[in-house]
């Protein structure tokens, strides 16, 4: 049987990218690099560990006793990590701190990528088994966005693609055309959270890929937290890239936005 390993963070897509996996007849290598991982992991890989992610020779030193030459990064691992500084790191964590021309998302995600590789380890596209969670453009809930809501959409599409491109975020929240948050290191949730507070309700969320999204990391996702984050703060609108966008406990997700009224859509640049 093929192997894949798969390197989870937090959340429900890493549950996703393993069950989807072995229904193609792999068996999965998971090793969950934060805490709080999905306990399905634990029950339900071929293999599991808990190993760090500032322990990045004992990764993959364990991929490669397993025979693991592909494996897929998904899952939330806090950006903010980084910056308060990881615990314990080994040395080979530390020697690709110091190679880091700067600390962007994309930056040290290349660098994992290269270390991997020196090891015989291909990193693939986080997507290739989830295909089915991508939606393709249109209305999801059952109430559409208003014209007003509409025209935020758009100026809050242009804008998330602006800041993809410049590797900050992928996520704006948006009120009468005007920014109310930009995502950064927070994460999407604080974004939502701290836009919608801003915005004093009935803000929108627009969520898209960067235009030259790498597709073996940090692809786009949204999910029950998401909605949970803007049911708090307010926001009444989240508008995902069609079809670069990971949609994940989309029939839960979209019964409770239709519950409350909020509008999911998914759009694209002719939107």
């Amino acid at each position: 049987m093929e192997k894949v390993g798969l390197l989870a963070g937090i959340g429900n897509l890493p549950v996703a990218f393993m069950r989807a996996a072995q229904q193609s007849g792999h068996a999965v290598v998971v090793i969950a690099v934060v805490p709080d991982v999905a306990p399905e992991l634990a029950k339900e890989a071929d293999v599991y560990y808990e190993i760090n992610v500032a322990k990045l020779n004992k990764i993959i030193k364990t991929l490669r006793s397993h025979d693991v030459d592909k494996v897929t990064m998904i899952g939330k691992v806090t950006k903010e990590i980084l910056f308060k500084g990881l615990k314990m790191p080994d040395m080979r964590a530390l020697k690709l701190l110091g190679r880091l021309r700067n600390r962007k998302d994309d930056t040290i995600m290349l660098a994992i990528v290269d270390e991997l590789a020196r090891d015989g380890i291909e990193v693939v596209d986080q997507t290739q088994y989830l295909k089915p969670l991508m939606p393709c453009a249109g209305v999801l809930s059952k109430r559409p966005p208003t014209e007003e809501e509409s025209d935020d959409i758009r100026f809050g599409f242009v804008t998330a693609k602006a800041m993809g491109g410049m590797d900050i975020g992928q996520t704006v929240v948006v009120k009468h055309k005007a920014v109310m948050a930009v995502e950064a290191i927070e994460g999407t949730d604080a974004c939502i959270l701290r836009g919608g507070a801003l915005g004093r309700g009935h803000a929108v969320v627009v969520k898209v890929a960067k235009p030259n999204q790498d597709l073996r990391f940090d692809v786009p996702a949204v999910g029950m937290t998401t909605l949970r984050s803007m049911i708090e703060s307010g926001c009444t609108v989240l508008a995902i890239e069609a079809g670069r966008t990971l949609f994940v406990e989309q029939e839960q997700v979209l019964a409770e936005a239709d519950r409350r009224g909020i509008c999911i859509c998914a759009v694209d640049k002719t939107y």
